[in-house]
């Protein structure tokens, strides 16, 4: 399974159940074709950017699941047929979710705090051996006054 969000904008002058039917369809899809609903963000209605087919406003809806990649392409084919869909995008996110990665982060971090710590001690050391290397050239460029004068 993948991992998908997709990003609707659908018509706003459709009713409050209207626009409830159509993510009610939606989800159902997921659900049919065995993809697994992560999220669900309903923004709302909002203004857009700019006109799209003479409307200015559009309630935004975006869906986060896990699925096929037969699902993102039947919804997309359902989006293009229904006049009441303006825009939308699906993007593939991955293949395995962002949490369970997350948790493999979090798993790695032990590791990476000691690798983090030996290249934090080892500039320490060039700086210390730079320091050296500055005293000497110092004392070189003193002698070599003391020798002028």
């Amino acid at each position: 399974m993948r991992h998908y969000e997709t990003g609707v904008i659908i018509a706003p002058n459709l009713s409050d159940e209207e626009i409830e039917q159509q993510i009610r369809q939606m989800t159902e899809l997921i659900a049919s074709m065995k993809g697994h609903l992560l999220r669900e963000e309903r923004w709302g209605k909002r203004k857009l950017a700019y006109p799209i087919k003479k409307f200015t406003d559009g309630y935004y809806l975006f869906l986060d699941y896990e699925a096929e990649p037969e699902v993102p392409a039947e919804l997309e084919r359902r989006f293009r047929q229904s006049d009441q869909i303006l825009r939308y995008m699906t993007v593939k996110k991955g293949t395995t979710s962002p949490w369970k990665k997350r948790k493999k982060a979090r798993e790695a971090e032990p590791a990476l705090t000691e690798v983090t710590e030996l290249m934090e001690a080892e500039p320490e050391e060039e700086k210390e051996g730079s320091r050296s290397e500055e005293k000497t050239r110092e004392k070189g460029k003193e002698s070599r006054e003391k020798e002028r004068s």
